[in-house]
């Protein structure tokens, strides 16, 4: 794979290294992150959030039951689910449009943990993106990725 935004048009190009021959390809996983041609990270977010969601749905009985309090369901969403969705976000740009991606997954997944809210006219409604957010203490996970990023200082 070249790291340049230079697009060539060489299909199927081979690099030689001491008698073996290695296939150039447009993307990559490397320690569990995706390395593309094009230095995007949209398909790396597209993937953190799809791990994301195997992460939730693995444990969703958990998730489910009625005897663990919504407190500790909460717990574990951000020691269990967030830190596998946000792996490697630190040092990436994140855009407007990859922000959002992320804050949908999130409000996704904290709905389907907290559940429905009861008016006091008995109406079952799902919670306002307001609620989830104080749901959270204002920590979503774009700001926990950016305080990732001030506790590593800059160095990637």
């Amino acid at each position: 794979m070249r790291h340049s935004r230079i697009q060539t048009n060489v299909k199927n190009k081979e690099i030689e290294i001491e008698e073996m021959k290695i296939e150039e390809v447009n993307s990559a996983k490397y320690l569990g992150t995706i390395m593309n041609a094009d230095n995007l990270i949209e398909e790396e977010i597209r993937e953190r959030t799809a791990a994301g969601n195997r992460s939730f749905f693995a444990n969703k009985k958990i998730f489910q039951s009625k005897l663990i309090t919504r407190k500790t369901k909460e717990r574990l969403y951000h020691t269990v689910i967030r830190p596998v969705a946000v792996y490697g976000s630190e040092c990436s740009v994140l855009t407007e449009n990859i922000k959002q991606k992320l804050l949908v997954f999130e409000r996704r997944l904290l709905r389907r943990i907290s559940g429905p809210t009861q008016e006091t006219n008995g109406e079952w409604r799902q919670k306002t993106n307001k609620e989830l957010e104080n749901l959270i203490s204002h920590e979503n996970i774009v700001r926990h990725i950016k305080s990732k990023e001030t506790e590593l200082g800059g160095t990637c």
